[in-house]
């Protein structure tokens, strides 16, 4: 629904919609999407999401262990892009079967969703690979991700950014936006209990070992469970080094934490752009 109220709203904005196998049928996903295509001819992006916390899952009688929920959702998206695609659809899985399904119309070939998968965990890669998927990352620093240009999976990053003319302006706002929340700290270490996602732990390991130094690269808000990625705080110059190098590895699809207000937005587009005039280098 919000998909919509962004596409009536803009002109070239494509939103990225999180679906979760739980709650709906791939039949009714392949439906939204041919919908918005043939109304306003604009494509979406689908997040794939196999789910994280066991809590949540539990309670809606969902005990399938974590790599099988991988499984699951490589089945589930098989059938929404066998969908969009048009035709006739049969398939006969361990999770899902459809005999003779058929979506009309079909999605053009040019609004044709693309597809985000984690890639934290070997699951999610394989699952990824097999779906011809995006792998999304929750970062390390970026000189200590490996190098995926030859890889046959595409790559990217989610990461939240904070950028300034000065060092010192950069981590003055982070700061003020993401102060130390004690309660927020035992809310995350009550998440690492309850979920099984390999990037939540990841990401914790990496918060322990990145304490000190220079770095941009920060886990503050993900230790205070304001968000769930890293953040990149530093000059313009000093982020978009940061980011020439995750480009330089290969991730070359960023999903940003939400920026709080436009104005935010216009810092992070003008590091964008010193971070194209470094990968150009």
């Amino acid at each position: 629904m919000l998909s919509q109220v962004i596409i009536q709203n803009t002109e070239k904005l494509c939103p990225l919609v999180a679906v979760q196998p739980a709650y709906m049928h791939p039949y009714w996903v392949a439906k939204q999407v041919s919908t918005l295509a043939h109304l306003y001819m604009r494509r979406v992006y689908l997040n794939m999401l196999a789910g994280g916390f066991k809590n949540d899952l539990a309670a809606l009688n969902d005990l399938t262990p974590h790599d099988k929920r991988y499984a699951r959702l490589v089945e589930y998206t098989t059938i929404i892009q066998e969908l969009c695609d048009g035709g006739r659809v049969s398939y006969r899985g361990e999770f899902y079967t459809v005999e003779n399904l058929r979506m009309t119309p079909p999605v053009p070939p040019e609004l044709r969703p693309d597809v985000l998968v984690s890639g934290s965990s070997d699951a999610g890669l394989a699952a990824a690979a097999a779906l011809r998927a995006i792998a999304v990352k929750y970062p390390q620093p970026a000189e200590s991700e490996p190098d995926c240009r030859d890889s046959a999976t595409l790559f990217g990053i989610r990461v939240g950014i904070v950028a300034r003319e000065s060092e010192e302006e950069a981590w003055q706002v982070a700061r003020a936006r993401f102060p130390e929340d004690r309660r927020g700290q035992l809310t995350h270490q009550l998440a690492m209990k309850t979920s099984d996602s390999s990037w939540h732990k990841q990401l914790s390991q990496m918060a322990v070992e990145t304490k000190k130094g220079d770095s941009p690269y920060w886990l503050w808000p993900f230790e205070n469970y304001k968000t769930f990625c890293p953040y990149l705080v530093g000059s313009y110059e000093c982020v978009a080094a940061a980011l020439a190098k995750y480009v330089a590895r290969g991730y070359l699809t960023f999903i940003l934490d939400i920026p709080p207000t436009e104005e935010e937005l216009a810092h992070i587009n003008f590091v964008f752009a010193r971070a194209r005039l470094f990968a150009k280098r």
